[in-house]
């Protein structure tokens, strides 16, 4: 049996290893980003594990005796869902990865615009001692409506924190029932009425069809002067040009980026020279033990695969099992 590592950011594939060659199953690892190289890769694997390549119908359609395509994380959106299912492969992710880093990541995003902690730092470190903001700039959590799109498990660990800060909670999710919602301590609210009322808007929802620029020219219009966005979820779900007009003629006070599209910001870009945007390299995710969870967790997943095991965490409707 062969598993396939398509690429990863990892040292090495030790972690993996251990978990498959004691099985007597043959890891493969490449860093393959352009169609042409991964279809050579996969053709004969029996699992493919993927982080950011693009696994394309051209992709899944080379792959002859693939069990399963497990990706690196929580989000899916790098590989064809539809080519997979039409192929019969299922499609594995993680979902209970990095929900504490993130979390915890959004909330630093949060406190640091609402409390200009790095513009603040900055200023300091030109020499200049005093307020690098307006007062009015200088905000309190508790006085705030802060408005989360997506209740999965990472919106929830969020609105979880937020609470300690004694702040107003909007959702939006239109797959969770506003009964669920309300008994988390929100208001459920449609997206339109979210970001006309918050204060802050924190995205916490998949790259999808129906989510991908979802903060564009419009939305974006209906925000308050002086909202804030901050998004650790995917960099397509903003329109970045849109988001730059906003920040530029200073309708929206600030953003707080971890993810962007695209990736890597061009070094050029006009958002890497503004005071009031914090950007982050997509790391929010990381940690030793969610990273070690991760690559234990893929390792898994391809070994009950070419085991013919039921699969938890499907997200194509294949030969779906158990969730986790």
């Amino acid at each position: 049996m062969k598993v396939v590592v398509t690429d990863s950011t990892f040292p090495n594939l030790e972690v993996e290893e251990g978990i498959l060659r004691p099985a007597g199953v043959e890891l493969v690892g490449g860093q393959c980003k352009t169609v042409e190289s991964l279809i050579a890769l996969v053709a004969d694997a029996d699992a493919v594990i993927t982080q950011f390549a693009p696994i394309t119908a051209d992709v899944i359609a080379a792959m002859r005796s693939a069990r399963v395509i497990v990706r690196y994380g929580i989000g899916v959106d790098s590989v064809d869902l539809d080519a997979a299912r039409a192929k019969g492969i299922p499609v594995c992710n993680v979902p209970a990865y990095c929900i504490d880093e993130v979390a915890d990541h959004t909330l630093a995003f949060l406190l640091a615009t609402t409390r200009q902690v790095v513009t603040n730092t900055v200023r300091n470190r030109q020499g200049t001692w005093g307020l690098a903001t307006p007062l009015d700039r200088m905000l309190t959590l508790k006085n705030l409506t802060v408005g989360v799109v997506g209740f999965g498990r990472i919106g929830r660990e969020v609105v979880a924190r937020l609470h300690a800060f004694k702040c107003r909670v909007l959702v939006h999710d239109p797959v969770v029932s506003s009964s669920e919602i309300e008994r988390a301590g929100c208001t459920p609210v449609d997206l339109m009425t979210l970001f006309a009322e918050s204060d802050a808007v924190t995205l916490h929802c998949p790259s999808t069809a129906q989510t991908r620029g979802m903060i564009n020219s419009e939305s974006l219009a209906t925000m308050k002067t002086g909202a804030i966005l901050i998004n650790v979820a995917r960099g397509d779900l903003v329109d970045s040009n849109a988001l730059t007009r906003a920040l530029q003629t200073g309708h929206l006070s600030a953003a707080a980026l971890d993810v962007f599209a695209p990736e890597p910001i061009p070094a050029n870009h006009p958002i890497l020279q503004m005071d009031n945007v914090i950007v982050a390299s997509h790391i929010a995710s990381a940690s030793v033990p969610a990273v070690r969870f991760l690559r234990e967790s893929v390792a898994n997943l391809a070994l009950m695969a070419v085991r013919g095991e039921s699969l938890p965490n499907v997200v194509n409707g294949v030969g779906v099992g158990p969730a986790s």
